[in-house]
């Protein structure tokens, strides 16, 4: 069997083998871009130290990174459509790496907001700019694994903050290793924009004037299906970020562990994000004919149920019994943006999935500006965490409820993606 491309025809082997060398760069440029991104959550206690912040300041400094992520996601979602992924990719990077490095050298924790949120603004282009890149090299019957498989790099990347710069950042100090990150993060942006290709089908992208955006943005904003999944997104976006930033703190805290071992918690529920981000694509595909909103059903009540368990765990909790429920934890609300980014995209035509990508991840990046401070906020009030792990759980009710009417009124996504 042969596809289309450019000028000539390739088999169908040929294509899937180039697409998965496309994806390959897509998952390395997102896990570093979610290396630099998500640090913030390891390095919180020591930069709360550093800078004597509040709970919910610390939930700030992630808000930021989600504000920027919000302001970003539409218009970076039409620029992928019009000048495709790989021009992007070196700009997002760089866009990230300068505003965390500078963010390192401030004092000021408002200061700090300004540049974390010009770093959100590449860290958000991340998503609209793949997600395109996934819809157009993939066939529908491959992109929910496909498109698991690079959200992995969201997890991969935050694992690996754990792993390399709380330990870094304990010898030599948050500042140096943040920066040490950028840099990185920058070297790998050129070497994207190197080995990355569009694919010939969608180089040229769709043409479109600011009118014609915004007739087609509002034509998002009344597809009910898009718009069920971004509000969905909103409780969900801001329950994983809350867990990614307060469960270090949280087992710090109120379950007494050492910062080493309330660190691995992160990497564990981090690990179990990125199996979950691939499996829940894999099920989807394979078990629900890529009816992406039921899975997305199934791991609101895991999060759900995790978060009552949390909520009531007892000071002192052996580490061998809270270690499998934060990795089902993160297995759950940290593996469901494969899913996420699937429904969103494949809710309206291809060539329009940058714009859907970016409307949905604009409304969803809410959740992650408004949950952390929330949630910083009851523990600050109640001098306790179980009022806001069980806020979570009220929360994903909501969400099961979106996702239901999405199902009943939406319909479900056309065939052709």
């Amino acid at each position: 069997m042969e596809t289309e491309t450019g000028g000539r025809r390739k088999p169908k082997s040929e294509s899937l083998a180039a697409a998965w060398r496309m994806l390959g760069w897509l998952l390395l440029t997102q896990t570093a871009v979610a290396f630099v991104g998500r640090s913030l959550a390891p390095l919180g206690p020591l930069v709360e130290a550093d800078l004597l912040l509040s709970k919910a300041q610390v939930g700030m400094l992630m808000a930021a990174l989600f504000l920027g992520q919000s302001l970003v996601s539409l218009p970076s979602g039409y620029l992928a459509d019009r000048l495709g992924s790989r021009r992007l990719l070196i700009g997002l990077t760089l866009c990230l790496g300068s505003g965390f490095a500078v963010a390192a050298l401030l004092d000021s924790f408002w200061w700090m907001l300004v540049f974390i949120t010009i770093g959100g603004l590449g860290y958000g282009a991340m998503h609209p700019t793949s997600n395109r890149g996934i819809v157009y090299w993939f066939p529908l019957e491959r992109r929910g694994t496909a498109m698991g498989l690079k959200q992995m790099g969201v997890t991969a990347g935050s694992s690996l903050a754990v792993l390399l710069l709380l330990p870094l950042a304990l010898q030599w100090g948050w500042r140096i290793t943040l920066i040490l990150a950028c840099l990185l993060l920058t070297l790998i942006g050129l070497a994207a924009w190197w080995g990355y290709r569009d694919p010939a089908s969608g180089e040229a992208g769709v043409s479109m004037g600011v009118r014609a955006f915004f007739a087609s943005l509002w034509k998002m904003v009344r597809h009910r299906r898009l718009l069920a999944v971004s509000l969905a997104a909103f409780g969900l976006s801001g329950a994983q970020m809350c867990l990614t930033t307060y469960v270090v703190f949280f087992a710090h805290e109120q379950l007494g562990y050492g910062l080493y071992l309330a660190g691995l918690l992160l990497f564990v529920s981090e690990v179990g994000g990125s199996a979950g981000r691939v499996l829940w694509g894999v099920i989807s595909d394979r078990f629900f004919g890529g009816r992406r909103l039921i899975v997305l059903v199934l791991i609101a009540l895991v999060t759900a149920a995790c978060s009552v368990v949390t909520a009531w765990l007892p000071a002192g909790a052996p580490f061998w019994a809270v270690l499998p429920l934060i990795a089902l934890f993160g297995f759950g609300i940290a593996g469901f943006n494969g899913m996420w980014m699937n429904a969103a995209a494949e809710s309206v035509p291809k060539e329009w999935s940058g714009l859907a990508s970016g409307f949905s991840i604009s409304v969803g990046s809410w959740g992650v500006i408004l949950g952390p401070p929330i949630f910083g906020w009851l523990v600050d009030r109640n001098h306790d965490y179980t009022i806001a792990w069980l806020f979570l759980a009220a929360l994903m009710l909501v969400v099961i409820g979106l996702l239901i009417w999405g199902m009943v009124k939406g319909g479900r996504a056309p065939a052709g993606g």
